[in-house]
């Protein structure tokens, strides 16, 4: 199909690598094919060389464990067998170590095995434990020095410094009351003075630094600590008082006093701005510093780094001299993302510290001599931390596969949440809010609707990270007014400097700006300048939105709420049986299918050799054969179908980068996440009202919404007290009909079809033994052991569920890779694939945020048709829109219906895409084309057509003195028809809106939504019937609900829900017997929960008796077991 692009502006770079964010950053951490000499002081490299030397500290032992390299073996399993097997895909990690007696200066080398290590996989995910997973990254105040505005006082500073996480304490300075200048230190509070005084600093040096601040200069230089003024105490007397405020309970001795100052505020390995926060600081305060710390520790004494200037900058600020400004801490020069490699780093870091916690115990337990480093280290600390990390960290998260877009986007998530960030009930509006600063670097779009809405964002689609964590933006140069191909990439801070054109100026073709005026931003402040004022331009209208926003064709039309609701819904789409292509793209749509690497293409230039449904050989122009085997009919996470289909022919020549094979939701490699669908938009019976939709019943004859989905069972088979469980085609009590579909292992064959209650895997367990009757004893006597009964507790397909088997998997104990729970003998997985059609209850969304729930579905013949007998597939109601304000939909709608009717398919940018005139000349172009082919067929207008017209006309729809052929055309051009109602032949008496429309099918199906009990388990203490679909439970009649069977006065459906349906345990023993048995169902009794708030009453020492209507006293706990 022919593919027409629209848009004007040429884009000088394309879309950055999608994952990169990822692989760039787990590529750089782990520096594996780096040399070791080369290796940059990052990463895994940094966390080694800031844990060793490990020195043990008591004297004439000195034993001196050093790190000299560190290196990756090969995985051991490739990553099918691990996602197979339930095993991580990961690597073994050595370290060369050295240990060095000090005394006799004996040197021992040794190669130590630290773990395995998780390796990424070339997508950018981990798999852990079978499962595929993502490392989210994290977004946080950069560490650094900040001003920020006094909340308690008004009018007043406070100066903050801001460590790496736990990597030393906050520091604040503020004023008090009185003007003294304070600092604050892990909530203790002292005179800034006294800390000064430490590192050395006189009053006449400090009046000298601070002259320009006559006003402030003696809150800091008459500071008085315990009736003494500081700063004419001597170095030695201000540091132990400073270190009885610090430490009130300890003794004050000076080399303590040091010890502990020094761990605190400058011992490089305890306190750590990280470079991030040393380059902020450095901006910040316009200085130089030597370490990442505030003060430095040389030659027994302490010195200055950073304290005074930033004492300076606070009264600078305080005293209001220009030039001076208070932070933004929600501008993105101050927010840092961290990435895997960073988050892995730091996991690393403290698994390092614990190992280096046991190896200094066991230097001082052992003998000297007999120490090497293989006994010294042990690795189980840090193989703790990284499995905790993987498994267990709010930013591992279970990866979201439901078709290729969702996984890329869940790659490019970064969240506010998470160790070290902030937590949904303490972050505010403003950390949540759009900043300006997030232009081209986090979408102001795409965010969760719920709790977490501004917490959660999304890359923007040209964003970068760079080394400090930056978010960077690229934007063209501008030169004396012409703009450049040279583009630059910039963070929030650099870009505030500048004024930047919008990406949709317009330019001559020589690169000058077409107008004398150039609407420009500088610091997010919009203005109007002259041509060669301006320094730079957008690189693209896409750079301000993620991924998944710049999918939604139109957006510029579309309201953000809704749009926020397209671009979300997009990763709910459920990958369909016959992938369509959107008739209206963006151009996006082939970049996320190529980055998702869901699909395959070709890795050289050669010729297709070999092509069936499973494998693609490829000859390589370099004379090489490259073997690529599809993957069929694989489970995601979410249990859709990962389908590869061969898009070659058997002697093909291909070149490098050209697609072999569609993944799921792709269609020659375009993503395809929905179907085009014919549609109307009127009110239709009342059967779309509240956004409900009427669909016809030819989608789901023709396959369209139709989806694959697979679910997996599992069951173990253990060694049990009683003895172990078998997996066994021999099962009690059952008949050969329910055995049929089983293998002679009890395994149940691939193709069987099976619905709920079917035996998937036969297995007997021991029973408990009980006091056998005399008759069993007989049989035993007469049998042996072997009549030791055994039940069936064999796996079954839960309810509601079924479909045909497609994979069986038997893992048992000791087989190759096999690694099970302890007591487990083997484990036997199944795999059932469904075909779901669409059904009534099903979700449908389009890609501007309109979504509704299937309300009917109707026979074509009954759904309003067009002229030539056309029925449109889905009838959407129109009410949907005005108030939504999500335009976008309708012009999709219409451009939509010009590339049905003309065999086309367009692209069009957003914010860049075709106009509304160009569309009404493409329908103008299609209307002519119908018309042509419908004269020559011999059919002119319909009476009832000029019905419709005239009163269109009357209206003043279409113009009342154009020939009635003009008129349908008007009509046309505005993307309407005359439509007939199906059931009646008559015609609706307006013209209504008919086109082609993207519309998807979402994860939430009815059928995983449906649900019914009749008995089943109930809750142990209140011995009411469980809640939720997944513990089989019931609904729950709550308060409201009992007012309303109050309210009509319904006293026996009442009673019989608050007992015998819910917790009256001889009740409705003896209600199920009654039906059985056909008799009337008895009266109820004493509900269970009436006699725990009684025990409840008791346990307060209070005394409650019950009594009958003959005031009799009942005893409601007789026959029940004391419950002592």
């Amino acid at each position: 199909m022919k593919i027409e692009r629209y848009g004007k502006i040429n884009e000088v770079i394309p879309l950055p690598p999608l994952t990169e964010i990822q692989v760039d950053s787990f590529t750089k951490a782990l520096q594996a094919n780096v040399p070791p000499s080369k290796r940059e002081n990052i990463g895994l490299q940094a966390a080694f060389k800031e844990t060793f030397p490990i020195e043990e500290g008591e004297k004439g032992r000195g034993l001196v464990l050093d790190f000299l390299e560190y290196r990756l073996g090969e995985p051991p399993f490739d990553q099918d067998e691990c996602r197979e097997k339930d095993l991580t895909y990961q690597a073994p990690l050595y370290a060369k170590l050295l240990l060095v007696h000090k005394d006799t200066g004996l040197l021992k080398e040794d190669e130590v095995f630290l773990g395995d290590l998780p390796l990424m996989t070339q997508d950018g995910s981990f798999i852990v434990n079978g499962a595929d997973r993502v490392i989210v990254s994290q977004i946080h105040r950069s560490p650094g020095v900040y001003f920020t505005a006094d909340q308690t006082r008004p009018g007043r500073f406070v100066a903050s410094v801001i460590p790496l996480p736990k990597r030393g304490p906050w520091i604040d300075l503020e004023f008090e009351q009185s003007g003294v200048v304070v600092m604050k230190v892990n909530k203790k509070k002292f005179p800034l003075a006294l800390l000064l005084r430490v590192l050395g600093f006189t009053a006449e040096t400090l009046s000298k630094e601070l002259a320009d601040y006559p006003d402030l200069l003696p809150g800091l230089l008459e500071a008085q600590f315990r009736g003494t003024k500081a700063l004419e105490m001597g170095v030695d007397e201000a540091l132990l008082k400073l270190f009885t405020e610090l430490r009130p309970g300890d003794p004050p001795k000076r080399d303590k006093a040091i010890t502990y100052l020094h761990s605190l505020l400058s011992d490089p390995r305890r306190y750590d701005l990280g470079e991030a926060g040393k380059y902020k600081a450095q901006q910040k305060l316009g200085i130089q510093l030597s370490g990442r710390m505030l003060i430095r520790f040389e030659n027994g004494e302490f010195k200055d780094e950073a304290l005074l200037p930033v004492l300076k900058y606070l009264f600078a600020l305080q005293s209001g001299e220009p030039g001076y400004e208070a932070d933004d801490i929600d501008h993105l020069g101050n927010r840092r993302i961290r990435t895997v490699g960073e988050l892995l780093a730091d996991q690393f870091r403290v698994g390092l510290s614990r190992l280096a916690r046991g190896v200094r115990e066991r230097m001082l337990l052992g003998s000297p001599e007999s120490a090497t480093p293989a006994k010294l280290v042990n690795n189980r600390p840090l193989v703790a931390a990284i499995r905790e990390f993987f498994g267990r960290s709010q930013l591992s998260q279970f990866k979201d596969q439901t078709n290729p877009l969702s996984e890329l986007r869940h790659k490019r998530r970064i969240s506010a949440l998470g160790p070290g960030g902030l937590t949904r009930e303490r972050a505010g509006f403003d950390v949540r809010d759009v900043h300006r600063t997030h232009y081209g670097r986090i979408c102001p779009i795409e965010t969760p609707e719920g709790a977490n809405i501004g917490l959660i964002s999304s890359l923007a689609s040209f964003g970068r990270i760079n080394d400090l964590g930056f978010i960077l933006t690229p934007y063209r140069k501008v030169i004396n007014g012409r703009v450049t191909d040279q583009v630059d990439f910039m963070t929030a801070t650099e870009e505030d400097r500048y004024a930047i054109a919008q990406a949709n100026t317009p330019l001559k073709p020589d690169g000058h700006f077409d107008t004398q005026q150039v609407v420009v931003r500088k610091k997010g402040e919009p203005m109007v300048m002259r041509p060669e004022e301006v320094e730079y331009m957008d690189v693209s209208p896409k750079q301000i939105f993620s991924v998944n926003t710049n999918l939604i064709p139109f957006l510029e039309h579309d309201d953000a709420n809704r749009a926020l609701m397209g671009s979300n819904m997009q990763a709910q789409a459920v990958p369909l049986l016959r992938a369509q292509s959107p008739v209206v793209m963006t151009g996006v749509e082939e970049r996320v299918v190529r980055d998702s690497l869901t699909s395959l293409y070709s890795p050289v230039d050669g010729v297709v050799e070999y092509v069936d449904g499973s494998k693609i050989l490829v000859r390589g122009e370099d004379k090489g054969l490259y073997e690529f085997n599809l993957r069929r009919f694989v489970r995601s996470n979410q249990g859709t179908a990962l389908d590869q289909r061969p898009r070659v022919s058997k002697g093909q020549k291909v070149r490098k980068g050209d697609l072999l094979a569609d993944g799921p939701a792709s269609e020659e490699g375009y993503l395809a996440l929905g179907q085009n669908i014919l549609l109307a938009i009127m009110p239709f019976d009342g059967y779309n009202y509240e956004d409900a939709i009427v669909i016809s019943e030819d989608l789901l004859r023709r396959d369209f919404y139709t989806s694959v989905h697979i679910e997996r069972y599992e069951i173990e088979a253990r060694d049990t007290k009683l003895g172990p469980e078998r997996i066994t085609r021999d099962i009690p009590n059952l008949s050969e009909a329910a055995l049929r579909d089983l293998d002679e292992d009890g395994v149940v064959r691939i193709g069987a079809e099976v619905k709920a209650g079917d035996i998937l895997v036969g297995r007997t367990s021991f029973k408990g033994e009980t006091e056998p009757t005399p008759e069993e004893r007989l049989l035993r006597s007469i049998f042996g052991e072997k009549a030791r009964d055994v039940k069936d507790t064999s796996l079954r397909v839960p309810p509601g569920e079924g479909g045909i088997v497609v994979r069986t998997l038997r893992l048992r104990r000791g087989d190759p890779g096999v690694e099970l729970k302890p007591g487990v003998r083997e484990v036997v997985r199944v795999y059932v694939a469904q075909k779901r059609k669409l059904q009534v209850g099903d979700k449908l969304a389009n890609r501007h945020g309109n979504k509704g729930v299937v309300s009917k579905i109707l026979p074509p013949e009954d759904m309003p048709h067009m002229p030539d007998g056309t029925p449109v597939d889905i009838v959407l109601n129109p009410l949907g829109v005005p108030s939504r304000m999500n335009l976008g939909q309708i012009l999709e709608t219409h451009l939509g219906l010009a590339g049905y009717e003309l065999g086309l398919k367009f692209i069009t940018p957003v914010f860049d895409g075709i106009t509304e005139e160009e569309i009404k000349q493409l329908l103008g172009k299609a209307f002519d084309k119908k018309w042509e082919a419908r004269t020559q067929a011999g059919f002119g207008l319909d009476n009832r057509e000029r019905e419709v017209l005239a009163r269109a006309a009357k209206l003043g729809l279409v113009s009342a003195e154009a020939s009635e052929v003009e008129q349908l055309r008007e009509v046309f051009q505005q993307g309407k028809s005359v439509l007939y109602d199906g059931r009646t032949g008559e015609p609706i008496e307006a013209p209504i809106v008919v086109g082609v429309m993207y519309i998807m099918k979402l994860y939430h199906m009815v059928e995983d939504k449906m649900h019914a009990r009749s008995t089943g388990p109930y809750s142990l203490i209140t011995q009411q019937p469980l809640g939720g679909k997944a513990q089989f439970g019931g609904q729950r009649f709550g308060e409201m609900e009992v007012w309303a069977l109050e309210a009509y006065g319904a006293a026996h459906t009442l009673q019989e829900i608050l007992t015998i349906k819910s917790d009256d345990i001889e009740g409705r023993n003896a209600a199920y017997e009654a039906v059985v048995k056909g008799e009337d169902v008895p009266e109820a009794s004493v509900p269970e929960s009436f006699r725990v708030l009684v025990k409840e009453l008791q346990s307060l020492g209070l005394d409650v008796e019950t009594y009958d209507e003959n005031s009799r006293n009942l005893d409601i706990f007789e026959g029940l077991a004391s419950r002592r």
